[in-house]
């Protein structure tokens, strides 16, 4: 064992026995869609002058006191930005009660009543000035400047008055000895019995919430003293409760919106733990099966390197702190299939080189594959590595972390292709039982799909025009589906409600429909999603029209069980929108930039451009099917751009290989050669992605179906495009910059 394959050896020991510590040691972190809970953004609103960093700071210490009272187990508080608070209350199933919490300036004050005031007056501006506001009962008071605000309070308490039977108030007790409420009582105690002016008026964000009378016993100018007092208002146990935690957790510091609320099932999470779990069996086991049947031996080592791979990213992904999210485990089971990639380039290439060899030998054969596919490994997972890091810088929610989950996968897949399988198959292929039976390795014949290629020496770029007529005509039928059926935004991208229910019987959409027009929402889209599930969606709704969705939804359904619930603000699917936007853009543009720096700028614009084709024909497609446009459907489609440059890399890789042997040959010919060389390779990786896919949508759930159907779509248009649009483009683009 010579010293480098040693130095491997004890690499890939280390790391493999770290990723099973880590493994058996550390829970993952599971997303609030994988366990169940609710996730709420608020957004902060600083008034002028004010640092909206700051501001949002100062908001989330205050938060964090509410939270801590709500008594929820394992919250999460984070900033998002300049402006926003994530908000994650794991278990949590109905967030109307913590939002309303979350949500509240709770700016308490106490104000002398200067007397009652005509209906029409209204509220005179200036909050910290004279102003008018309804009692209790709805009669306008004239209110005097606030004296006490919620900073003079040092504790409330919810209590039971069980021997006066007044139900449930909140005792506050003031800081110090309480001078100020005593001049405050004092004063209104100077006013006869049933006179509005010696009623104290409690405001909390602007509602009176008590306007009591001073009591007759207390005296005019000494007030009551002691430094406490209580709000009655006939609160129920609840309310009385919630208010004493919002003057304990203070005032926040400015106003803030709700901008997104997301609510998931426990049910829903579990279900989708074991459908991906399933799927990534299923798929795994077929991958493997296929790499074996093709690669035999070295098949067989690559499965093994593959069973690694799924070990060192699980483990990177527990060190990392990284939130698993339900697209981040599907990303998780994709990885899977385009790790194999990197054993396919460098199987193929040693077939090659076994081939081309006088005297060859498996270990020589291996050692040159592994030397001559290092460029084209790298530069595909570098394309890929660009659209998983614009997943998490540009994306938002679960669709983050199939970026995160994505990038280990694919800095895994490299090191386990690289290194586990290398110190694995090296010793194996040297042995001398083996160099008498080379065919066992599996690269000592060069396979069925070269071997026909060699056979019928097809003329693939005889004529490139045709080819690029082919993709013309295929973008002009997506394009039409786009401009005749519309895109079908999700609620991410335009605002608004979703709401998915499981219901205890089928339910047909269309009675839905029928039955939520009559409940007065016309406008709803009902859709099925699964087996006894649809979702509805809206625009924004109030939580008493949300719950008379749900009634109307469990008449025709015999039962509903709500099993998630989405809100977005429209300032943030305007945002989002825009962002999905800018994240192709940028995608396009960042291959592009890199493709023209490793190859030549006619390789990276002929790339580009046949990525805009994926995208325009997957876009296309999804038109036609009326499958909705959102963050999952985001994802998929920057996974196919950096799975389509990867195959597109292949090609040009071994063009620039080929043409620095002949640079003397024609281009288009180069490019044939290329086309043929690789075209092996390229059946065999996406025959491995196929698999994968396919036991994602087949066995992943219905949250998955269209996250896998549009990287199926996405992978063949791929695979395509790769082979017979940026190939023939090239070497047209060649042609006119020769001429």
């Amino acid at each position: 064992m010579n010293r480098a394959l040693r130095i491997r050896g004890l690499l890939a020991l280390a790391v493999i026995a770290l990723s099973l510590f880590v493994s058996f040691t550390q829970p993952v972190r599971l997303g609030l869609d994988l366990r169940g809970g609710t996730q709420i953004v608020l957004e902060t609103r600083p008034g002028e002058g004010d640092s909206p960093a700051e501001a949002t700071d100062r908001t989330l210490e205050v938060l964090r006191d509410r939270i801590d009272a709500l008594g929820v187990a394992e919250p999460s508080l984070s900033r998002s930005g300049t402006d926003r608070i994530v908000v994650e209350l794991p278990g949590v199933q109905d967030p109307t009660e913590a939002a309303d919490v979350l949500g509240r300036t709770a700016q308490l004050t106490f104000h002398e009543v200067l007397g009652t005031a005509a209906d029409g007056d209204g509220t005179m501006a200036g909050a910290d000035g004279p102003r008018v506001l309804k009692d209790e009962s709805g009669q306008p008071l004239r209110l005097a400047a606030a004296e006490l605000t919620g900073k003079d309070v040092e504790e409330a308490a919810a209590r039971l008055d069980q021997q006066g039977g007044a139900g449930w108030h909140v005792a506050l007790d003031f800081k110090g000895s309480g001078d100020g409420w005593a001049r405050l009582t004092g004063e209104a105690a100077c006013h006869p019995a049933g006179d509005a002016r010696r009623r104290v008026a409690i405001v909390l964000d602007d509602k009176v919430i008590s306007s009591p009378q001073v009591d007759p016993s207390v005296g005019c100018g000494t007030g009551i003293t002691g430094g406490s007092t209580q709000i009655t208002g006939s609160f129920t146990v609840d309310e009385a409760k919630e208010l004493a935690l919002l003057i304990n957790g203070g005032a926040l510091p400015v106003p803030v919106e709700t901008v997104e609320q997301r609510t998931v099932g426990p049910t829903l999470g579990a279900e989708a733990i074991t459908a991906s779990a399933w799927a990534a069996i299923v798929g795994t086991a077929l991958t493997g099966v296929f790499i074996i049947a093709v690669y035999r031996l070295l098949g067989f080592l690559a499965v093994v390197a593959l069973a690694c791979y799924g070990l060192i990213s699980y483990a990177a992904l527990v060190a990392l702190g990284a939130t698993l999210t339900l697209p981040g485990l599907a990303g998780f089971v994709l990885a899977i299939g385009m790790a194999v990639d990197a054993n396919v380039l460098v199987f193929e290439r040693a077939r090659e080189e076994y081939a081309a060899r006088r005297r060859p030998s498996p270990r020589s054969s291996l050692t040159a594959g592994f030397r001559g596919a290092f460029s084209a490994i790298a530069d595909s997972n570098i394309t890929t590595l660009i659209a998983a890091g614009l997943l998490f810088f540009l994306a938002s929610g679960p669709v983050r972390g199939f970026g995160v989950t994505l990038g280990i996968g694919v800095l895994a897949s490299m090191f386990s292709a690289l290194v586990v399988t290398r110190v694995l198959a090296d010793p194996v292929v040297n042995r001398a039982w083996l160099r008498r039976r080379p065919r066992l390795t599996g690269i000592a014949h060069t396979g069925a799909v070269r071997d026909r290629l060699t056979l019928r020496a097809p003329r693939l770029m005889r004529h490139p025009r045709r080819w690029l007529a082919l993709s013309a005509a295929a973008l002009v039928l997506a394009a039409s589906g786009i401009a005749v059926r519309g895109l079908d935004f999700g609620v991410e991208f335009t605002g608004g409600r979703l709401i998915e229910y499981g219901t205890s019987s089928p339910v047909d959409p269309d009675r839905a429909r029928a039955a939520l027009a009559d409940a007065g929402f016309p406008g709803a889209v009902v859709q099925e999603s699964g087996d006894q599930r649809i979702s509805v969606r809206t625009d924004r709704l109030t939580n008493a029209e949300a719950a008379a969705v749900t009634e109307a939804v469990d008449a025709v359904g015999d039962g509903a069980d709500k099993l998630r619930d989405e809100t977005i603000g429209p300032s943030l699917g305007k945002e989002l929108r825009q962002g999905a936007l800018i994240a192709l853009a940028v995608a396009l543009g960042a291959q592009l930039l890199y493709l023209s720096a490793r190859f030549r700028w006619l390789f990276g614009s002929a790339a580009v451009a046949a990525l805009a084709h994926d995208v325009v024909i997957l876009v296309g497609i999804f038109a036609w099917l009326g499958k909705p446009i959102d963050g999952v459907f985001l994802a998929a489609l920057l996974t196919v751009i950096g799975y389509s440059v990867n195959d597109s890399v292949v090609v040009f890789d071994r063009v620039r290989d080929l043409m620095r042997r002949k640079p003397e040959a024609p281009f288009a010919t180069v490019a044939e050669r290329a086309l043929l060389q690789t075209l092996p390779r390229t059946v065999n990786t996406g025959m491995g992605a196929a698999f994968i896919l396919t036991a994602l949508a087949v066995f992943g759930g219905d949250s998955l179906t269209d996250f896998a159907l549009a990287l199926l779509i996405g992978v063949a248009v791929g695979t395509y495009s790769s082979m017979f649009t940026a190939t023939p483009l090239a070497v047209e683009l060649h042609g006119a910059r020769k001429g």
